[in-house]
């Protein structure tokens, strides 16, 4: 697997990434700023977070891949538009700039500087009863919590 290298800390949670999962004639994708990268049995894997109530989160259940898409800094607009915006009430894709690009195992966009694919090796929700106080405030008052996937990562593009 080809060498990826990044700011582990700022790539989630400044840069953005988008989560798709489906195919190109039927997917969704949202922005994600929580995420991680690392090593689980061995295996490089990405973990992202996303909540029930996301249209995204239908698709992340029904397919076994799901990809992680990077890009520079000119679509950060773009990126907000699917991250405000549902799949379930309008094509929000057609809202943006971004072309959306098949690939075997799912879909990515073209403009993307770097794209992660992801087998799902493993999920499980997030239990309020392990969780801080102030984070159960700040983000759970109303909502369930994030479900937790971890995908292998099986390729990366460029």
């Amino acid at each position: 697997m080809e060498h990826f290298e990044v700011d582990a800390f700022g790539l989630f949670d400044k840069q953005w990434a988008l989560v798709s999962a489906g195919t190109l004639d039927h997917f969704n994708a949202m922005t994600i700023s929580w995420g991680g990268l690392g090593t689980l049995w061995s295996r490089p894997v990405a973990t992202i977070y996303v909540k029930p109530i996301r249209y995204t989160f239908e698709f992340l259940e029904k397919n076994e891949f799901f990809t992680i898409s990077f890009f520079p800094e000119v679509y950060k607009k773009d990126l907000g538009i699917l991250g405000s915006k549902s799949g379930r009430d309008c094509n929000k894709v057609a809202l943006t700039s971004l072309t959306p690009r098949s690939l075997s195992q799912g879909v990515t966009f073209e403009e993307a500087a770097s794209v992660l694919i992801c087998k799902k090796i493993y999920w499980q929700d997030l239990d309020p009863n392990k969780m801080p106080k102030e984070v159960i405030a700040s983000y759970y008052q109303t909502e369930q919590p994030h479900r937790m996937y971890v995908g292998e990562v099986t390729d990366i593009l460029r």
